[in-house]
């Protein structure tokens, strides 16, 4: 069969030479391509999805072969979920616990600690009730039912959710091996410690505790300070070795204590050169050896994995590495290698007499081949009440399988039904020449083929055409099939709509066909307008079409066609007539009122044609009809046609307006030349000998008056001062004498008295706020009218002073200070500012007018009016920020911070925005030191737009602490978010207030 697109043009090749008024029937189902021949099996190695006639490949192939069982079900054998003869018991990973499972694993095989684990005293030792579903309350009942359950269960895995939900973990997160280790080691040494029996109370401790030694030397006396410590693992550093016994030798090596490391000696009472070593005294029955993979990279802030090789044999004498020769020897067998690629663990093997070496090696060898059966074939006895429980749920587990089996069989026979029902009916599918079909959807029909997802009621409405009827693009979706299989479907799946031949749309295939050949015709009509455009048009024949339009109309025609060949539900609005689709969001609706369509770029606002004729042109007849074909809802303007009357009426008036306004504009400029121009201002701070009284504008009005003075044809003139905005609801001012001198200068400007005169003649003057000054014999006071209002001033401060310290994001900066030498902008300003900083500084400074071509303000005196107290203190608070607006210099950051993060989690920002270690870093803020990692920024007194000056001290090798701070940067302080507490490196003798485990389990 010829490929999709093929079929498709092939289905619509008539159209050529049939107009859409010929349309027949033969046409229509050529559309829906109902004659074509359809495909036989072996012919096709894929279903067509351009033949709607095509019914290979659609999953037939599993119901026409030989009956197999297996395929007439999706239910496992449950024989498969048995443990096999002489097999371990697996554990579920359930998703991030592999390191869990790692461990219970490691500690079953330790055969001294489950046989420790089964003598503790349990509360269902008089055994479980039947009609009760046992549930462990405690660490070590859990651990005995898991170890029960591995040693004696039928299931070929167990399932531990119980035990990873007691210790409140997080299956989807995956955490740190050795923390777990450490941390569930000390838990469970706890819980024993309160048991009676010695061989319980001692187990942890026997089987994974040894004793080191902090030994220190003093060179000049040769005094030895030890200091003995337990341990219950060894941290071993990986970096630059390659085996094993190297990293165990680098981590027992002398280190040298000189310089100002010295050592204070006790015997000499004077500090003294010396060494430090650690010294094994002792080690355990089952010792853990971790490989430090992960190392803290400065540069990145985090933690990275080395990929380090490191070599080890399967046997490892650690007697060399001994104080004292053990009469057991101290060898080693590996037999839980890796664990995440972090630990190593390892059993040790006891001699009592040293065989010679080759045999002694040999001995090793075989005996660490074949324990791995040693630990499955020895089974402890285990109290008679987990006996009851392991074989109860292995009798669970043979109820399923058998319940299993059951299902299967009900699932075959089910499928031999369907197997000689689908037989049949595939059969009858193809719709034989002449005969009644119907369509139906070909998801639909390949569901109904596969036994995995029932079929639900045929749904065919999404293949629908806007008048009801079966789309002609959706034949791709469509099979076509007999009456009598539908009728079959229908009845026994219900559904619907039914599309049969009177589902072929007519209406599709009649706007498709004119669609089509307008499409074949366009290039062809294009030379043809391009040419009668130019001939001169004489008389009243013509008609005016936009020149944009002209430009673009070839372009505009296609999309227009294109938009029209798609389904009207889907249909974007741009074509001429065409209506709004109702769900399309807002956004795409401003976009396309934004989008003139053909014509309307001569149409003004009042529906009319437009007055100006720059903008348009005029056609032929024959021109106009041509564009018509394509454009038949554009407005039509003959060129006898008047532009529109109230435009003409507008632009008389506009004219009229911007000759007054420039006028106006150039009579208040003279008038107040100096304000204009900003030139010879009176400053409070040294009041002009000259008078003894200023006046009081507010500088939003000096603002605006400007832009309009600059820009009068554009800017509407300000008729107000509207000092309003500078007083209280009750009639006061808003400002002190001091704070017009300083932070409140940026909202007012001051006004001579001659200039104040010349004001009142050309502007509404609301308010008159005038402030003298008298000479008393105290000196100068100054007085303003109307009077200050303090309540509403002290409220205004308060509003001000909460918003800076109650802000939920804003932007400070982080200034890196190098060599101990800030860089001031102030000396250098040119130095630390960016280009585009810059040339926003430029564009700050330009005139008012220039900032923004466009700018025009509408009412703005009367708007500005209106504004009330509140709307004040807000035009306020932007004014703070717009005039304080920061310029970043060279080695600052800007970070986005809340008033209440702490400093702690600023640090930590600042850790990732300049590699700087939070233990490094030193904060200060306007000479004042940033200390309390525990304090907020806004009880310290950072503010938006402040500046906080950074000096990083040089880097330490201290690792433990960056982890520590990793950790508390994940979960808070001192605790991880992965739910395990925090446990410093060396002893593992860790408090239990750390543990997250719940209260329950530490019984």
């Amino acid at each position: 069969m010829a490929p999709r697109l093929q079929l498709e043009k092939a289905a619509w090749r008539w159209t050529e030479t049939v107009p859409p008024e010929a349309v027949a029937q033969e046409h229509i189902e050529a559309a829906y391509r109902v004659r074509l021949e359809p495909c036989q099996r072996g012919a096709c190695r894929r279903n067509c999805r351009g033949n709607p006639n095509c019914l290979v490949g659609i999953g037939e192939h599993a119901w026409l072969g030989e009956i197999d069982e297996n395929s007439f079900h999706n239910i496992d054998d449950p024989n498969c979920e048995r443990r096999k003869k002489n097999a371990f018991v697996g554990l579920t990973n359930l998703g991030a616990t592999c390191y869990v499972n790692t461990f219970l694993q490691m500690w079953f095989l330790n055969l001294e600690l489950r046989q420790a684990l089964y003598l503790c005293p349990s509360a269902c030792g008089d055994g479980v009730p039947k009609d009760t579903d046992y549930e462990p309350q405690t660490i070590c009942e859990h651990l005995q039912y898991l170890f029960a359950l591995l040693q004696n269960s039928k299931r070929r895995y167990i399932d531990p959710s119980a035990f990873v939900k007691a210790l409140g973990l997080d299956t989807g997160q995956q955490q740190d091996a050795q923390e777990f280790s450490k941390l569930f080691m000390s838990l469970l040494e706890d819980t024993l410690s309160k048991q009676k029996n010695p061989d319980v109370r001692n187990i942890v401790q026997k089987q994974f505790c040894g004793e080191y030694a902090y030994v220190t030397v003093c060179n000049q006396c040769g005094r030895e300070s030890k200091l003995v410590s337990k341990f219950y693992e060894l941290e071993l550093n990986i970096q630059g070795h390659k085996q094993l016994t190297d990293c165990i030798t680098e981590f027992l090596k002398e280190e040298k204590l000189e310089g100002d490391n010295r050592y204070f000696c006790e015997t000499c009472q004077s500090k003294q050169n010396a060494t430090r070593k650690i010294r094994l005294l002792s080690l355990p029955c089952t010792l853990n050896l971790q490989l430090m993979r992960f190392v803290f990279d400065r540069q990145t802030g985090h933690k990275k994995k080395l990929n380090t090789y490191i070599g080890f044999s399967e046997l490892l004498d650690m007697e060399p590495f001994m104080e004292q020769k053990s009469e057991f020897g101290a060898v080693f067998c590996c037999l839980c290698p890796l664990l995440l690629g972090r630990s190593l663990i390892l059993f040790r093997i006891k001699f009592p007499v040293r065989p010679p070496v080759g045999i002694w090696a040999k001995c090793l060898r075989v005996l660490a081949f074949s324990l791995q059966f040693l630990f499955f074939l020895v089974f402890f006895p285990f109290p008679a009440f987990l006996q009851e429980l392991v074989e109860r749920d292995n009798c669970k587990f043979e109820e399923w399988c058998n319940e299993m089996a059951e299902m299967r069989k009900q699932s075959v026979a089910r499928g031999k039904i369907k197997h000689e029902e689908v037989k049949e009916l595939y059969q009858r599918l193809p719709a034989e020449a002449g005969s009644p079909y119907d369509f139906i959807s070909l998801e639909w029909l390949q569901k109904w083929l596969d036994e995995s997802t029932p079929p639900k009621p045929i749904d065919n409405t999404a293949c629908l055409c806007s008048h009801g009827k079966l789309h002609p693009d959706k034949i791709s979706l469509m099979k076509r099939i007999s009456e009598y299989v539908a009728d079959f479907f229908y009845r026994r799946y219900g559904g619907g709509p039914r599309l049969n031949v009177k589902a072929l749309c007519k209406d599709c295939v009649v706007e498709r066909c004119r669609i089509l050949r307008l499409k074949n015709q366009l290039n062809e009509d294009y030379k043809t307008v391009t040419n009668l455009l130019k001939m001169t048009v004489k008389g009243t024949d013509g008609f005016w079409v936009g020149k944009a339009s002209l430009r673009s109309w070839r372009q505009l025609a296609l999309e227009q066609l294109n938009e029209q060949d798609e389904d009207a539900e889907h249909s974007n609005g741009k074509m001429n007539g065409n209506a709004q689709n109702k769900d399309e969001s807002n956004e795409e609706k401003r976009e396309e009122e934004e989008e003139l369509n053909f014509n309307e770029d001569i149409v003004c606002p009042h529906g009319d044609l437009c007055i100006s004729e720059n903008e348009r042109r005029v056609v032929s007849k024959e021109a106009w009809e041509k564009l018509k074909q394509y454009f038949p809802k554009a407005p039509e303007f003959p060129n006898n046609k008047e532009c529109c009357s109230q435009c003409k009426i507008l632009e008389r008036e506009g004219e009229e307006n911007e000759a007054l306004h420039k006028m106006m504009a150039s009579e208040q400029k003279t008038s107040l030349q100096n304000l204009f121009h900003d030139k010879c201002r009176p400053c409070l701070g040294s009041w002009p000998q000259e008078t003894d009284e200023l006046y009081i504008v507010s500088q939003f009005f000096v603002e605006e008056w400007r832009k309009f003075v600059r820009r009068p044809t554009r800017c509407s003139p300000v008729s107000s001062i509207a000092n309003s905005v500078l007083l209280c609801p009750h009639g006061g001012l808003m400002f002190t004498f001091a704070s017009m001198t300083k932070e409140d200068s940026k909202h007012i400007a001051l006004i001579w008295p001659s200039e104040w005169e010349r004001i009142q003649k050309l502007f509404v003057v609301d308010h008159v706020i005038k402030i003298t000054r008298s000479q008393t014999a105290e000196g100068a006071r100054y007085a303003s009218e109307p009077q200050l209002c303090p309540e509403c001033r002290e409220g205004l401060l308060c509003q001000q002073q909460r918003d800076l310290r109650e802000y939920t994001q804003a932007t400070i900066y982080i200034h890196k200070v190098v060599d101990n030498k800030k860089v001031m902008k102030d000396a250098a300003p040119e130095l630390n500012v960016s280009s585009s900083e810059a040339e926003e500084e430029r564009e700050e400074n330009k005139p008012e007018g220039e900032q923004d071509p466009d700018f025009n303000q509408a009412n703005g005196g009367t708007k500005r009016q209106k504004l009330s107290h509140q709307s004040y203190i807000t035009y306020q608070k932007q004014g703070i920020r717009r005039s304080t607006r920061h310029r970043k210099v060279r080695g600052e950051k800007a970070l986005l911070v809340s008033a209440s993060q702490t400093l702690k989690e600023l640090k930590i920002q600042i850790m990732h925005a300049f590699s700087v270690a939070p233990f490094d870093q030193n904060l200060s803020l306007d000479g004042k030191i940033l200390s309390d990692d525990t304090a907020t920024l806004g009880s310290l007194g950072v503010i938006p737009e402040s500046v906080i000056l950074l000096k990083a001290d040089e880097p330490i090798a201290d690792y433990a602490a960056m982890d520590d701070v990793m950790h508390g940067e994940r979960g808070g302080e001192g605790l991880p978010e992965d739910g395990l507490g925090k446990v410093e490196h060396g002893d593992c003798a860790t408090s239990n207030a750390f543990l997250p485990f719940p209260s329950s389990v530490y019984a």
